[in-house]
């Protein structure tokens, strides 16, 4: 066994909470074993002024951490797993996938209790087309306006008055202990959340035997399940930040659930549908929901887009 574990990490506060965490976990679970953090800027976190639509979509927030990885200077890299793209550089694997915490979006406003409760008109805040592409679907009125940033800039800009409400991830406000400002978890039938999200992703080297063992602990298998079933749904898709797509898998049991949405940008089309089998059976079933989503207009819907 390892004695010392260097974690890559981006340095946003959030980033930190997360690798931290798991940085506590491998110390517990190993205590004769050193862990130390070392922070990384990405391209996502240099680029503040632009959609990330217009800048790459995925990738944004792993790629210099996967070259410290290939390059030996880490040993893992935690990642938010919506985060990851879902091919990885040949030579790296994601080894572990943390147990799920709420996959929901967050509406947040110093105003409304909802949603529903917004004016017409009211400007929203957001960075994700897939948010948008919903939100519009019902409620074309309102202006959605693009907000990038960490949380607590994204924060600062609602209660500067700049916009009405914004839209943040649960999991991510619940983590820095923002669960007060969250006014309503927003139901998965009004905003699918995106593939992958609350969960924590683990990447190391594939060749790493020794480390790969030693973050076996921190899977847990009905995410790892769930989150392979709306991965396999992306990758079908071949969608990224540019394409509004929500997908969301649930196990329950020895069952796998699946619901997932094909947006147009401007919410004018949403083609949603379900599937639902073997847990075991959960990649496959995330395909074969993506080909018949395919078939039923989605392709349409992406040629449109792309």
């Amino acid at each position: 066994m390892k004695t010392n574990l260097i974690i890559g990490t981006r340095q946003s506060l959030l980033a930190l909470w997360q690798s931290n965490h798991i940085a506590d976990l491998l110390r517990r679970q190993y205590p004769e074993c050193t862990v130390t953090l070392k922070k990384i800027i990405t391209k996502g976190d240099r680029i503040l002024d632009v959609p990330l639509a217009k800048i790459g979509g995925k990738g944004l927030f792993t790629k210099e951490l996967e070259t410290a990885l290939l390059e030996g200077e880490i040993d893992l890299a935690v990642h938010s797993l919506k985060d990851m793209p879902t091919i990885l550089p040949e030579g790296l694997c994601l080894t572990a996938v943390t147990k799920r915490a709420n996959a929901g979006d967050a509406f947040v406003s110093n105003k409304y209790a909802s949603i529903e409760t917004l004016p017409q008109g009211a400007v929203l805040g957001t960075s994700s087309l897939r948010r948008k592409a919903q939100l519009l679907a019902a409620r074309p009125d309102l202006k959605i306006v693009d907000l990038r940033g960490n949380v607590d800039t994204r924060l600062r800009k609602l209660d500067d008055g700049q916009m009405d409400a914004i839209i943040l991830a649960a999991a991510g406000l619940t983590r820095l202990g923002y669960t007060d400002r969250i006014r309503e978890i927003i139901p998965h039938n009004f905003c699918l959340p995106a593939v992958g999200q609350g969960a924590l992703a683990i990447e190391c080297r594939t060749n790493n035997t020794e480390v790969r063992a030693m973050l076996n602990f921190l899977n847990d298998q009905p995410t790892k399940q769930a989150t392979d079933a709306e991965r396999a749904f992306l990758g079908l898709i071949e969608g990224g930040c540019q394409v509004p797509i929500g997908v969301h898998a649930v196990t329950e049991g020895d069952a796998v659930s699946i619901e997932a949405i094909i947006a147009s940008l401007d919410g004018s089309t949403v083609l949603r549908d379900t599937i639902r089998g073997q847990a075991i059976n959960a990649a496959e079933l995330g395909k074969e929901l993506g080909n018949k989503m395919l078939d039923q207009g989605g392709r349409a819907i992406l040629a449109e887009i792309m």
